[in-house]
């Protein structure tokens, strides 16, 4: 007697960024390259404010349709993101004009901006779901003062930015899941005619962002920012003549994004050392992420400035390297204190002497070659891995009873 075996269900497939993905993610290529350029030459107080309230601007948009794409799948609407494809294109051809104090480029890039979470706003709200990770994505406070900023001029236009950056901030790390229900449930209430108006429930889910897709995209805008960073030295060294100090710069520049590769990425999770994929709740990996690439981006930038001086580094350019590799390793430290068995011996082994050494060498070597100072960084970079790696030869207790 045949009798038929029972079926095994296939395993899932695994998930990887669509084309449309990947299109998408090539604006923040664009986007990433006009930010930092605002850090060349010898940047200012006000140059590197204007960097991080672009950039944070930049990094929420990016984000909201991230999350959409991941909850969404294959379900995506390509028109709508498309279209916030061209608002964050318009968003990244208007920040030189921001930069330069234009008033027609800044109000373009407000609109833009608030075209483009509109449309994020709109997607969620289409979908009937509630992104409890990143509430801001279905929130519309934040962008009231972007809003407000079309009738402003400089610089009240850019505190009402960072106000609307910070009011997203809040909503993310304040606002729970029962009081976006409640809103949504007001808002239908309100639209809806009296004749039809009642007080049932309606029906709303939670969506769970897939953490594997998530991480790769996390993933691929980190290395975006490290390509930057290689796009940075060579637009530099084309302009420059060839010599030793030109080819120890390349070296070092080289070297130093290499070990920052390995260590976003071969010891840690979506551009994060340290981090796993739920070592931290995404409410707070995600800014971790966002804070993250934000010092990358500007180390790629500081690394561009560093090859248009070859002899000795301004000062501005050389605090700008340096504590952007601080803030790097310090901000890692959040992600290494949630490791459960070593965490403490991390931060203080690792994180904090890779956070202060470049804080030293910002203060005290003003009289160093821009070449010494990029491989002092270098070395800086390459200590966790050796601190590791020796860690792991050593030998463990022995195992076997004394006699």
């Amino acid at each position: 007697m045949n009798e038929e075996s029972p079926a095994i269900p296939a395993p899932a497939e695994e998930r990887h960024a669509s084309w449309l993905e990947l299109f998408f993610d090539l604006v923040a290529v664009a986007g990433v390259a006009q930010i930092a350029h605002l850090l060349h030459g010898e940047p200012g107080a006000a140059d590197v404010g204007l960097y991080v309230l672009l950039f944070l601007a930049f990094w929420t948009a990016w984000i909201c349709f991230t999350l959409y794409g991941n909850v969404a799948g294959e379900g995506t609407h390509t028109r709508t993101v498309l279209a916030a494809m061209f608002g964050m294109a318009v968003m990244a051809a208007a920040v030189p004009g921001v930069h330069a104090g234009e008033d027609g480029q800044a109000r373009a890039l407000a609109l833009a901006y608030i075209v483009v979470r509109g449309l994020a706003s709109g997607v969620w709200r289409n979908r009937r779901e509630i992104l409890v990770d990143w509430p801001a994505a279905q929130t519309s406070v934040g962008v009231i003062p972007w809003v407000v900023s079309l009738w402003a001029h400089e610089p009240a236009r850019y505190w009402l930015w960072a106000l609307g950056i910070a009011l997203d901030l809040y909503v993310t790390f304040t606002v729970s899941a029962r009081d976006i229900i409640e809103n949504r449930r007001a808002h239908d209430r309100r639209e809806e005619p009296r004749s039809r108006r009642r007080e049932t429930v309606l029906p709303v889910s939670f969506a769970t962002p897939d953490a594997d897709h998530l991480g790769e995209r996390l993933g691929l805008f980190v290395i975006i920012v490290l390509g930057e960073g290689v796009a940075q030295v060579i637009e530099a060294a084309s302009d420059a003549p060839w010599n030793r100090r030109l080819y120890g710069l390349a070296a070092a520049a080289f070297f130093l994004l290499v070990a920052l590769w390995s260590l976003s990425f071969r010891h840690g999770y979506a551009g994060v050392p340290h981090l796993t994929a739920r070592s931290l709740p995404a409410r707070a990996a995600l800014p971790l992420h966002c804070f993250v690439s934000g010092c990358l981006a500007a180390l790629a930038a500081g690394l561009g400035a560093a090859a248009e001086h070859l002899d000795t580094l301004p000062d501005s350019t050389r605090w700008l390297l340096c504590s952007s590799l601080a803030g790097y390793f310090l901000l890692t430290g959040v992600a290494a204190l949630r490791q459960p068995a070593d965490g403490r011996r991390r931060l203080l082994s690792v994180v904090l002497p890779c956070a202060t050494a470049p804080l030293l060498i910002a203060g005290f070597g003003g009289g160093l070659g821009t070449v010494a100072v990029v491989w002092l960084l270098v070395a800086v970079t390459l200590w966790p891995t050796f601190y590791e790696g020796r860690r792991a030869r050593r030998p463990g207790p022995d195992p076997r009873p004394e006699a």
